[in-house]
């Protein structure tokens, strides 16, 4: 759970009791590589931290999924337009390794932004850097070559590049497996 208060003390300083009473509202949860986090149809119920991992976010199609995020160790995951909504969610969260969150419910998150001082102020923070993060990536897609997007993908998500398997990659910057292989031969 350090990890966790880290995380936030660096985004805003929590007092004690407000962290007391954070960290009381959090299930650990461990999963096994490819397990569903979120389905599509259901409603997303929960914020997660993720301590070790890594997830997808995608739509599945028959001939070939659409992955459109990835999040990785020390990061907020979640289906976040659904959680705010509390609409089904139109994709799925799926862990590409084994992966460790801590959990809290809806419910209790407008607990903790009722009851604490710092709460709503995480919560507008980390609400308007997931909103910086999907905004750079609907830009790229629109103004940028898939070549300059996977290039891209080298100085922001080195870890990206380590850890997913190209067939995501490709279908992350909008190609095919056998487009990026082309790519990835021009530019080596």
């Amino acid at each position: 759970m350090n990890e966790i208060r880290k995380f936030i003390e660096n985004i805003e300083p929590m007092s004690d009791s407000d962290w007391q009473f954070f960290s009381s509202k959090l299930q650990k949860v461990k999963l096994k590589k490819n397990s569903l986090l979120l389905k599509i149809g259901e409603v997303e119920d929960h914020l997660c931290f993720m301590r070790k991992g890594v997830v997808r976010f995608y739509v599945p199609r028959e001939d070939h999924d659409l992955t459109f995020g990835f999040l990785f160790e020390n990061e907020f995951v979640t289906a976040y337009d659904s959680f705010l909504m509390r609409t089904p969610s139109e994709y799925q969260i799926e862990t590409l390794s084994e992966t460790i969150l801590w959990k809290i419910t809806h419910r209790d998150l407008e607990k903790v932004y009722e009851k604490t001082d710092c709460g709503n102020i995480i919560g507008r923070k980390m609400a308007e850097n997931m909103f910086l993060i999907k905004s750079k990536r609907e830009l790229s897609l629109l103004s940028k070559t898939a070549e300059e997007r996977y290039l891209d993908l080298f100085t922001d998500r080195p870890k990206l590049l380590q850890q997913i398997p190209l067939k995501y990659i490709a279908s992350y910057i909008g190609v095919t497996p056998q487009a990026l292989s082309r790519i990835r031969s021009r530019i080596t």
